[in-house]
């Protein structure tokens, strides 16, 4: 490989790197556990449309809120942590 073609290269993948974990920052999982939400409420065996699918659908969606504020909360806490203990790393 030509030594002029080795950098050029190099910042590319550092760049498609970087441009890839900044997209997946923000991105919330599909379902906690992996799973799919209709599936998972379908397996229950509650029919799609019925009052039960719907409220298996709510209450997962209020558990996946819940786990996401959680998380903002114990990153936020990390980082007032971090800010007002500068003498640990």
């Amino acid at each position: 490989m030509p030594l002029v073609v080795a950098p050029r290269l190099l910042t590319a993948v550092l760049l498609a790197v970087a441009l890839a974990a900044c997209s997946a920052r923000y991105q919330t999982p599909v379902a906690m556990g992996g799973d799919d939400d209709d599936a998972v409420c379908q397996s229950r065996g509650y029919a799609a449309g019925s009052p039960e699918y719907v409220a298996c659908r709510k209450d997962r969606d209020v558990q996946r809120s819940a786990a996401t504020a959680r998380s903002d909360r114990r990153q936020r806490d990390l980082g007032e942590y971090m800010l007002n203990h500068p003498e640990r790393p």
